[in-house]
């Protein structure tokens, strides 16, 4: 299924919450207890969210991050709005980094008429949308495939990553704890990511307004790691001040 912007909404309200009762998501968005019964439905389908008796509940944890498929569902105007935002920002004949996650795959979309690039990634999904590009060279990190999201990761991508030293490294993230770290799920692609963030002039980081506040198990790197920050929503609370003491220039998408 595809994802409309009031389900979008439904879910990001959820998840702010941790659980709501289908009364109160009608009462939230001023519709029918059908309209808002027939979208529960669909995203319990889906797996994007976990029904239970009068309510609804997100399905996550700190352990396990929702499914390639689900999140390339969940936020997806966010995601290109984004990914447009980055895609101005970067300059034509410059070196990057692209890493896992469905963020930056929207990213390799908007890059499909730059020139000059050359852009290293783990990520197959993303060689794949910037092979269309004959004015980019691409190179694919070598390691262990993901059958999940064509991710590659492991030891061999690391080595792989530190070979070289680009201009702009972008990165994706599963959360933003409000300590100010950045968190993901799995230890081989942290790995990765850490390498990225190690091999590159400046650090991009990338997230919707969902990714604030998210848990999960593995810190990948404090905020004062990164450079710019793009988003598509105004940081929520305590992060305005974390990213000024960081010096991190925020750019929220239109």
């Amino acid at each position: 299924m595809s994802v409309n912007p009031r389900q979008d909404q439904l879910v990001d309200e959820v998840r702010r919450q941790g659980s709501m009762s289908v009364e109160a998501l009608a009462d939230r968005f001023g519709v029918t207890l059908q309209t808002v019964r027939r979208d529960v439905k669909q995203l319990a389908e889906s797996g994007i969210l976990t029904r239970y008796h009068g309510g609804v509940r997100i399905p996550e944890s700190t352990t396990e991050n929702i499914a390639y498929q689900q999140r390339r569902m969940l936020n997806e105007e966010s995601k290109r709005a984004i990914a447009r935002e980055i895609s101005r920002a970067i300059p034509e004949g410059c070196s990057l980094i692209l890493n896992i996650g469905t963020t930056t795959e929207a990213i390799a979309r908007e890059l499909l008429r730059h020139r000059g690039l050359r852009v290293i990634t783990n990520n197959l999904n993303v060689a794949a949308i910037l092979a269309d590009n004959p004015d980019c060279e691409v190179i694919v990190s070598g390691g262990v495939v993901r059958s999940l999201d064509h991710g590659i990761v492991g030891e061999t991508a690391v080595d792989f990553i530190r070979q070289f030293r680009v201009d702009i490294g972008v990165i994706g993230i599963s959360g933003i704890e409000q300590d100010g770290t950045l968190r993901d799920f799995d230890l081989r692609e942290v790995k990765v990511a850490q390498a990225i963030i190690a091999q590159s002039r400046e650090v991009w980081l990338a997230a919707d307004h969902s990714k604030f506040h998210r848990q999960a198990m593995v810190e990948l790197a404090r905020i004062d790691q990164v450079h710019r920050l793009f988003t598509n929503m105004p940081p929520p609370e305590p992060f305005p001040a974390l990213l000024k003491e960081a010096r991190v220039q925020c750019i929220v998408a239109e």
